[in-house]
């Protein structure tokens, strides 16, 4: 349930993608989930974050350079394969990839109406915010994967700790 999620910058360009992917499967890892947005979203909620804390954690100057910048990346959200995470960070190491990882939590639902209401609900319920979240279906008798970035992991790790 508790997975770690890798977040990184890629160049938003033809083909890196398929790097990644390729570099990814010829060294023996599979990808479960993935989601891409432009960098300059996510560049543009850190300015708009900063401005509503009174911790400054860079100058405006800087922040409009970075979203300057950011509209040549994408932010790559990716679920590694249980089990070969650290395999994952050390490919991506060596390969001079700029990324973070974090934990999230990762869950199989029934493909059925409703399901998704269920489960957000109790984050609701116990007042934990949901961040973002992420999630497909291969088919109508297939299970979902979702993976959920909670504000507060601990709290959301004990609702689903039997799920």
């Amino acid at each position: 349930m508790v997975r770690t999620e890798i977040s990184l910058f890629m160049r938003n360009q033809p083909g890196e993608l398929g790097k990644l992917a390729t570099l990814c499967g010829e060294n023996g890892i599979n990808i479960d989930a993935l989601t891409i947005q432009d960098a300059s979203a996510y560049v543009q909620e850190l300015f708009k974050a900063r401005g509503k804390s009174l911790k400054r954690i860079a100058s405006v100057a800087s922040y409009n350079s970075m979203r300057k910048d950011s509209s040549e990346f994408a932010l790559v959200r990716i679920l590694m394969e249980d089990g070969k995470i650290n395999k994952a960070i050390d490919l991506l190491s060596r390969n001079e990839y700029i990324f973070d990882i974090m934990p999230v939590i990762a869950l199989e639902l029934e493909n059925r109406p409703g399901e998704l209401a269920r489960i957000t609900s109790k984050f609701g319920e116990e007042g934990i915010n949901i961040n973002y979240v992420y999630g497909s279906v291969a088919g109508p008798d297939a299970r979902c994967l979702f993976v959920f970035c909670p504000e507060d992991i601990d709290q959301a790790t004990k609702i689903f700790a039997d799920y």
